[in-house]
């Protein structure tokens, strides 16, 4: 990976779910902030981490959320953001934004990690 571009706290809050005859979807809504040299920002509202599992099969995941922060210029803006679990690939976040500074984001091969953090996760972005 080459450079962070952000990092998201995701504060996760009570999920819930449902078991039907073939799959099984949890939805994890969360809150947050957002923070790096580039942008910083808190979720708009609740995100959610929607996780489907087939019955017998690995499951598929995906969080989208919008943030509303300043990006480095100190231009008011936001970012929306889809991370999505591909098996070969792992977390591929894409971002749609309104900061004119930050709109190459949305052009750019994107990576995320996500790794365990105080009340839910910490998502690191970054350019490939």
């Amino acid at each position: 990976m080459k450079e962070l571009l952000f990092s998201v706290h995701v504060l996760l809050q009570q999920p819930c779910e449902v078991q039907g005859q073939d799959c099984k979807v949890v939805m994890l809504p969360f809150t947050g902030r957002a923070f790096g040299e580039y942008f910083n920002g808190e979720v708009i509202g609740t995100g959610v981490d929607t996780q489907k599992f087939p019955n017998g099969a690995w499951g598929s995941f995906s969080a989208r959320y919008m943030l509303q922060g300043t990006d480095k210029t100190g231009t008011d803006c936001k970012v929306f953001i889809e991370n999505n679990l591909r098996d070969a690939e792992g977390w591929v976040p894409t971002i749609v934004t309104d900061s004119v500074f930050l709109s190459k984001w949305e052009k750019v091969p994107l990576a995320a990690t996500v790794e365990g953090a105080e009340g839910g996760v910490l998502v690191k972005i970054y350019e490939k």
